[in-house]
């Protein structure tokens, strides 16, 4: 907790919380006794109007969440988009980020895409992955504990099992783990311990290597054989599925063959 954090809960009129009882704790711990409202995702909406409410009467509210950040996989977002829509200010107060944090100790630079929670039903998840499976940078994942090691599973198929990854579990927690390796060797490690497989994971999956030139060969043949048979859309996405390589990459080539096409 930052002293700026302290100082804004200490201010506030009114606290809204992911889990009354969680934060309850919180607040006694550092000696703070502020009113507590619930706002969590089954009720956002009807709790974020009268969070607005309290602010047009001039009330400080302070908003929080149990275990990391609101509005990044937490409850809140909803919250600041109508206080927004209200025309009222918003303020942001670092804190404990799992996103963050894990990107701090994974070792990649460069852009990253923060994929969240995945659906939990293997189909929709694998289905859910295919579409980032020619995303040529870091994928950022939240995963619970008791689907981990079909997350993993179904990582290492779609992406391919030598992607590298950062397992992080219970960030910024008393038994706060990290654990870099392949996406091939992660079921080993989580398996090897089953304290391993415990608490809320961020799962931080490297880049595609770079295409090789055989690669590279190979993705235009099946590109070019399934122009000659599909428009040039459907083309493009079978043979980003079929070879693995990024969409734009192909659509992008298959629109260089069209330009240097004789007329």
């Amino acid at each position: 907790m930052s002293s700026r954090a302290l100082e804004i809960l200490r201010a506030a009129d009114a606290v809204y919380a992911e889990d009354t009882r969680t934060t309850q704790h919180l607040l006694a711990h550092h000696g703070i006794r502020a009113r507590l409202r619930s706002l969590h995702e089954h009720n956002e909406r009807a709790a974020a109007a009268g969070l607005v409410e309290a602010l047009r009467a001039g009330q400080s509210i302070a908003l929080v969440s149990d275990a990391g950040t609101p509005g990044i996989s937490d409850p809140g977002a909803l919250a600041v988009a109508a206080v927004r829509a209200a025309g009222l200010p918003v303020v942001p107060i670092p804190g404990p980020s799992a996103l963050t944090a894990a990107l701090s100790v994974a070792g990649l630079a460069g852009p990253f895409a923060f994929v969240g929670f995945l659906p939990p039903k293997p189909s929709a998840r694998r289905a859910a992955l295919e579409d980032w499976r020619g995303f040529a940078h870091a994928l950022v994942i939240y995963e619970a504990p008791h689907r981990v090691l079909e997350c993993i599973d179904d990582l290492a198929a779609v992406l391919g099992d030598g992607r590298g990854l950062l397992i992080a579990r219970e960030l910024t927690k008393l038994h706060e783990q990290t654990h870099a390796c392949t996406l091939g060797e992660a079921r080993a490690w989580l398996e090897a311990d089953a304290n391993r497989q415990r608490g809320e994971f961020v799962l931080v999956v490297g880049p595609p290597p770079p295409a090789t030139d055989e690669a590279a060969a190979e993705q235009a043949r099946v590109l070019r054989l399934l122009l000659a048979e599909l428009p040039l859309k459907q083309a493009v996405s079978l043979a980003a599925a079929v070879t693995g390589a990024r969409r734009n990459a192909l659509y992008d080539l298959a629109l260089q063959w069209q330009r240097e096409a004789p007329t």
